[in-house]
């Protein structure tokens, strides 16, 4: 049976009867939707749920995309993303003159993705939660890139920036598909590619300080400990191993990326990115920046694996830049904190911050 949630006419965003692709309010609405069709998708899939009884396709239909490509799990064959493609409806071409052609051209953030690539995050459930549960400890341990998820999604996206302009593209993923996301766009990055992003309480697997206590003494003082334990052994580890240039320069490309992050204090799984970026700031206000960059850019599990001599990938959390917003409207339970419904409310209290370090 299906739950209220799955039936865009009673949880869908209906207020988006006039899209304006300028608000950034309306455009993570819509990105929020289209990953949360994919988790429909699977459900769908599940229940065989076809035709006419289908659940998902209302959640891409209302804002004129069409789904031109399901991502299926390697090992359990669930739906774990999918390619949307935008079609504007009839009436915008009637009326579209060469100086709208012109005015869009200039601006293309005024203009609706031509594809979106959406991840789901986990699904806690018989039939998925044995794959999405041993894909969490992937992430937990930062070896998420040596899924077939991550392979699949990479590769569908070089296939269509290949055939298509960067700017005409979004990534978009919640929770454990966020983070998918997050290690696609990190890689384009590095071959010069930079990806309109969308990230919906992205896991964050270092130590959740946020959490711990509501102190903001003791949490600073918590993070500048760890931040100089981090550093030093970092140093100590790669001034052997002559590594730290490479970590350096990836960390400068990924500086020049600055995908939009949503997460909401009250869920433990994403909050520590509301403390992450203000210690990088805090850190830089008091002349340790260098240490704030350098303890961003490895964990001491990357660092204890580089002592042993095991390659190991950066951080999953490592994000230098971020347009962050923090949505600080009540949470009542975990569910609701870490859940994607959230982000289109129209009564949603957001404040945006632009983080940037390099």
């Amino acid at each position: 049976m299906a739950s209220e949630r799955e039936i865009f006419s009673l949880s869908g965003p209906l207020h988006l009867t006039a899209i304006d692709w300028r608000n950034t309010c309306h455009r993570r609405s819509i990105a929020a939707s289209l990953v949360q069709s994919v988790y429909i998708l699977e459900r769908d899939r599940q229940q065989n749920r076809q035709g006419f009884n289908a659940l998902a396709p209302p959640w891409w239909e209302f804002f004129h995309f069409h789904l031109i490509q399901v991502l299926a799990d390697n090992e359990d064959q669930s739906y774990f993303g999918a390619i949307y493609e935008y079609k504007f409806p009839n009436s915008n071409f009637h009326n579209k003159t060469m100086d709208d052609v012109h005015n869009q051209n200039q601006n293309k953030n005024q203009n609706p993705p031509k594809y979106v690539i959406a991840f789901r995050g986990t699904i806690a459930k018989k039939g998925n939660r044995s794959q999405d549960f041993k894909l969490d400890l992937r992430l937990i341990r930062d070896n998420l890139h040596n899924c077939s998820r991550f392979h699949i999604g990479l590769q569908v996206v070089q296939n269509i920036v290949q055939n298509h302009e960067v700017s005409e593209i979004w990534l978009t993923g919640h929770s454990l598909g966020s983070s998918i996301a997050l290690l696609i766009g990190r890689n384009m990055v590095k071959t010069g590619i930079h990806l309109e992003t969308y990230l919906f309480n992205p896991p964050f697997t270092s130590l959740p300080i946020e959490k711990f206590t509501q102190n903001e003494k003791l949490k600073h003082g918590i993070r500048i400990t760890h931040s100089v334990l981090t550093s030093g052994l970092a140093s100590a580890v790669n001034s052997c191993k002559s590594k730290s240039i490479n970590k350096s320069e990836s960390f400068t490309l990924l500086s020049s990326w600055i995908p939009y992050l949503f997460v909401n204090p009250s869920d433990p799984i994403c909050a520590e990115y509301v403390g992450y970026f203000e210690h990088r700031e805090k850190m830089a206000a008091i002349g340790k920046g260098e240490i704030g960059r350098i303890a961003t850019q490895n964990s001491i599990r990357s660092i204890i694996g580089n002592a042993i001599g095991k390659d190991q990938s950066e951080p999953s959390h490592l994000l230098p830049c971020a347009y962050v917003a923090i949505n600080s409207s009540p949470s009542p339970d975990f569910k609701r904190a870490h859940g994607i419904h959230q982000w289109w409310k129209p009564d949603l209290q957001c404040n945006y911050k632009l983080y940037q370090f390099r």
